[in-house]
């Protein structure tokens, strides 16, 4: 039987994201990506409808591998133009009041010190609603921008997130005593100085030697979230993240990936349960399956192919525009994203992808798995899958907003409130901390023996 389903809904402040030219659909917003009011509404429609979380990705570079420059990206809205969407959270906390929020950020190119502030910010002004979508950043273009000549090798970036993660916890956690701030008036003390602790840390990528300049947040660390697919990225995330995002649209290889996430997080001595698994997908509804099938027949039919071959070329680090479209993509090393090349590269031992099919498979639903039908018809796939694979959960993506976002919440999550799938909404009940929402009431900051944070606390 299916237990309570988590339920985040997936965006990037940029035009095209998950697929590939259905900005071009006349009734598709996408456009409005700078408009705050336009993220406002995103917002106010999921917290309305209990949605667990808004989840950002985002890259730090732009999508130039595709015959070597970032004109196809930038002719196509190949995740061009963008804006950084850390800075709208605290505009988007203020006009929700549930609604939880997973932010991308990069420990390969950002400061510790000053991340962990920014998250401890978000913390405090969202009241406890703020999850870290942790990154290693892959593309070369984010290297130059940053002052590089290339990108660090896969293996090393995961290396320099586990030691920016040390600094961060230690920051979030072990800083300020829970009592440091004690606001006695008459003595005219704000906080205690010897309940505030100099962090320190020598590492082989960062150096530090400050105190926290927050004071303890709702959850302390943020809820950490992550998406390595990769054998170095799967252990990197079983040790750190509280919700993995994994991106398969096959059943089997995605139960293979949660059985092995579980085991690796038990060899950290974490409860396997506790790390929330979550597949990416995509839903097309209708009043019923012909009108669904229409729909998404039609949402197709704005599918760009050379637009996906552009952002294709940045996942898998290799340009495209050199392969030949109808035979076999074989398994190549890369310092790219290499997980996303592995999903065609070792997705059947009986075929090999060609760039074309890879292109074609990807063409409404991205990489993830495709509901199609009515409300019901949707749903029964939803949980089919859940029973499948053993995911906790899904994060949908919007490719033709707002349609496909009311799509989720005016049709999908009516249904599954109505299986007992998802909670009611209860305006009357105190908010929830994300973590709450994802682990239960009660478990507001990482548990001892279950994350490295909790290790780390004042004590």
């Amino acid at each position: 039987m299916t237990n309570r389903i988590i339920l985040g809904s997936l965006h990037q402040t940029t035009v095209g994201h998950t697929s590939q030219g259905f900005w071009r659909h006349p009734a598709a917003q996408a456009h409005r990506y700078a408009e705050l009011g336009y993220w406002s509404d995103v917002a106010g429609k999921l917290d309305r409808a209990g949605v667990d979380f808004l989840f950002f990705a985002d890259v730090v570079g732009a999508l130039e591998d595709y015959r070597g420059t970032p004109d196809a990206a930038l002719e196509r809205a190949v995740e061009l133009p963008m804006i950084d969407p850390l800075l709208i959270i605290s505009a988007l906390a203020q006009s929700t009041e549930r609604l939880g929020f997973a932010v991308t950020g990069s420990t390969t190119y950002e400061n510790p010190f000053l991340l962990a502030r920014k998250f401890a910010t978000l913390d405090l002004v969202t009241r406890g609603r703020i999850g870290f979508n942790v990154v290693t950043s892959a593309l070369a273009s984010a290297a130059r921008g940053y002052g590089l000549e290339r990108p660090f090798p896969h293996d090393e970036r995961y290396d320099m997130a586990d030691e920016f993660l040390e600094i961060a916890y230690d920051y979030w956690e072990g800083s300020w005593a829970d009592d440091a701030v004690v606001r006695d008036r008459e003595a005219g003390v704000y906080t205690d100085p010897t309940k505030v602790r100099r962090i320190r840390n020598e590492g082989r990528y960062f150096r530090t030697d400050s105190i926290a300049l927050t004071e303890p947040t709702p959850q302390r660390t943020p809820v950490v979230f992550q998406a390595g697919a990769s054998t170095r990225g799967r252990a990197f995330a079983a040790a750190h993240a509280e919700a993995i995002f994994l991106v398969h649209d096959d059943p089997v290889a995605t139960a293979r990936a949660v059985a092995d996430i579980r085991r690796i997080a038990a060899e950290n001595s974490r409860d396997p349960r506790d790390v929330k698994i979550l597949s990416m997908a995509t839903v097309v509804t209708a009043p019923t399956d012909a009108a669904a099938a229409a729909l998404a027949d039609e949402f197709r039919s704005y599918f760009d192919h050379e637009a996906e071959l552009a952002q294709l070329s940045a996942l898998f680090g290799i340009d495209l525009s050199q392969v030949d479209p109808d035979l076999p993509l074989e398994h190549a090393e890369t310092d790219a994203i290499r997980g996303m090349l592995e999903i065609y590269t070792k997705r059947d031992a009986d075929k090999r992808w060609t760039t074309r099919e890879i292109a074609e498979l990807n063409n409404l639903a991205g990489a993830g798995p495709l509901f199609v039908g009515s409300p019901t018809t949707v749903v029964d796939g939803l949980e089919a899958w859940i029973e499948a694979t053993g995911v906790d959960g899904f994060n949908l993506a919007d490719p033709v907003p707002p349609l496909t976002l009311d799509m989720l919440v005016d049709d999908v999550v009516p249904e599954l409130r109505r299986r007992g799938l998802v909670d009611p909404v209860d305006r009357s009940a105190a908010p929830l901390t994300l973590r709450e929402r994802l682990q239960g009431p009660g478990n507001a900051r990482t548990r001892p023996g279950n994350h490295p944070s909790a290790a780390r606390r004042y004590s």
